[in-house]
């Protein structure tokens, strides 16, 4: 799948790599009901109730081993298939895509390149209906539009199929090859990490906060050391935990300038130094630099009182834009705590999901539902990382800007309650859920007088200002516009701050 031409990745043969990871998921599914049968065994053995003498501890020592290997084999494959599921999503998007960006330049007609550019625009033919070359012209940039989308879908696939190989590489297995007999797959995984106790096992937020809890102070050390890239982004860790892998990760990331997401380390890093020279304290949550995806606390998650997460909006770049919505996180944070003096706050930078990169892409709702599995596969982690220390979640509210509004939209109709208090909408385009469906306590919207994303028709049936909405509107002024709403010298900072700590009084 390396660099495939647009032609080719019309043509893949989707269904053939379904069938395989249906395959993959099968495998991985049934082993974990064999090795607990085995440990069943290995338990009466060291009980002798069924078998006793050295011929019987040799047997228990060797169903031990072969539970090992076992438990070592079930997390590759686990890990193996989740990015083999992503990249089977990615090569169907990437299809589709490429099929209707062929499609659309057959019919203008224009021909696009292997890398779906166009060649050139299409020619007007002489005595034609008036517009019918802007129409035309139109038709063959929204094929190149697509034709870069499917293309993009297909590199991050291809990331997910070298991502999916690599999973397996610790098992011996790769290049065409994999361990010819049990006893040489034994060699490899005694040989290699020796992390099959401290691998995560497969489930949501709630199993692996339980896995979590379950680990002695050494394995947890071990699991951020040695697979920092699985703890760093699994849901239901504790904060400190993930910060301290996704360090190892920037780390590791800044020496080699030639890895992926280069970038996104050096403007991570140089943020973290910024805030951490000033006194503040600050958690790396969430790093994934290969997808530009980056999540950074101001104050400590495990132990605040009040929790606000910021969802930002279009165009939103963690090298560009990350001291800036750090800023409006740590101004939120300022606002809650004059609001709520006595209460510890923790805000979130949260650019979890792949925005819109520019306004002609905005209309678009396709990038809102990741980013909404996203987002409420992150509040729950957030719930159940502290559930499983301290017994209850912190007051929790989320503040989605323009297209993040959006998100959270999406977020509320995941399975399953959303795990917040409050939500906050700040200058948003259009919702399909009304206030009482987001699922949360209170909903909370600020519509500039002068902000023309809030009063414009681009996205749901419904504009959060409307009564028909039902949400409670907060105070704004001209200052606003759009992108002001964080803005300390605005109206809507103090509002916002008294909604996160819970102090915010009914109109």
């Amino acid at each position: 799948m390396s660099a495939p031409t647009l032609a080719e990745v019309a043509g893949w043969d989707v269904p053939l790599l379904r069938g395989a990871v249906w395959t993959l998921d099968s495998v991985a599914g049934g082993l974990p009901a064999w090795r607990a049968r085995v440990e069943a065994v290995g338990r009466s053995l060291e009980d002798a109730s069924c078998w006793y003498g050295p011929a019987a501890q040799a047997a228990g020592a060797a169903l031990v081993e072969v539970s090992t290997v076992a438990t070592a084999v079930t997390a590759a494959l686990d890990e193996s298939l989740e990015h083999a599921q992503r990249l089977l999503a990615e090569a169907d998007t990437a299809q589709e895509l490429a099929e209707r960006a062929l499609a659309a330049a057959a019919s203008v007609p224009v021909v696009l390149d292997g890398a779906g550019r166009l060649v050139s625009l299409p020619a007007v033919q002489v005595g034609a209906e008036p517009g019918l070359g802007a129409d035309q012209t139109a038709v063959a940039l929204q094929a190149q539009e697509l034709a870069e989308e499917a293309l993009a879908a297909a590199v991050r696939g291809d990331r997910a199929a070298g991502e999916a190989e690599a999973a397996l590489a610790r098992l011996g297995m790769g290049g065409g090859s994999a361990p010819a007999t049990s006893m040489d797959l034994v060699g490899t995984v005694v040989a290699g990490t020796g992390m099959a106790a401290v691998l995560p096992p497969p489930g949501g937020p709630g199993e692996q906060a339980a896995w979590w809890a379950g680990l002695s102070t050494a394995d947890r050390l071990t699991a951020i050391s040695e697979v920092p890239s699985r703890i760093g982004r699994l849901d239901g860790l504790p904060a400190w935990a993930r910060n301290q892998a996704n360090r190892v990760l920037v780390e590791r990331t800044l020496t080699e300038p030639s890895l992926p997401g280069h970038a996104v380390a050096v403007s991570v890093a140089a943020e973290i130094t910024r805030r951490e020279v000033a006194g503040e304290e600050v958690q790396l949550h969430l790093f994934q630099p290969e997808e530009g995806l980056v999540a950074l606390a101001v104050g400590d998650l495990d132990t605040a009182d009040h929790v606000a997460l910021l969802v930002p909006g279009t165009g939103i770049d963690p090298i560009e834009d990350l001291d800036g919505l750090v800023g409006d996180a740590a101004a939120v944070a300022g606002a809650t705590r004059a609001a709520a003096p006595a209460a510890a706050v923790a805000t979130i930078a949260w650019m979890g999901y792949r925005a819109p990169s520019n306004l002609v892409k905005a209309p678009s709702p396709h990038y809102s539902w990741p980013g909404g599995r996203a987002l409420d596969a992150t509040l729950g982690g957030l719930a159940s990382a502290r559930a499983a220390t301290s017994g209850g979640r912190p007051h929790t509210t989320v503040i989605g800007h323009s297209y993040g509004t959006l998100v959270i939209d999406r977020a509320a109709d995941a399975s399953g309650q959303l795990a917040a208090d409050d939500v906050v909408l700040l200058g948003s385009p259009g919702m399909d859920n009304r206030a009482v469906e987001l699922e949360v306590d209170g909903v909370y919207e600020a519509s500039a007088p002068v902000d023309p994303i809030t009063w414009g028709e681009f996205h749901g049936q419904y504009r959060t200002w409307e009564d028909s909405f039902g949400a409670e509107e907060l105070p704004t002024d001209w200052r606003n516009w759009h992108t002001g709403y964080y803005d300390e010298d605005g109206s809507t900072l103090t509002p916002i701050g008294e909604v996160v700590g819970g102090v915010r009084e009914p109109a």
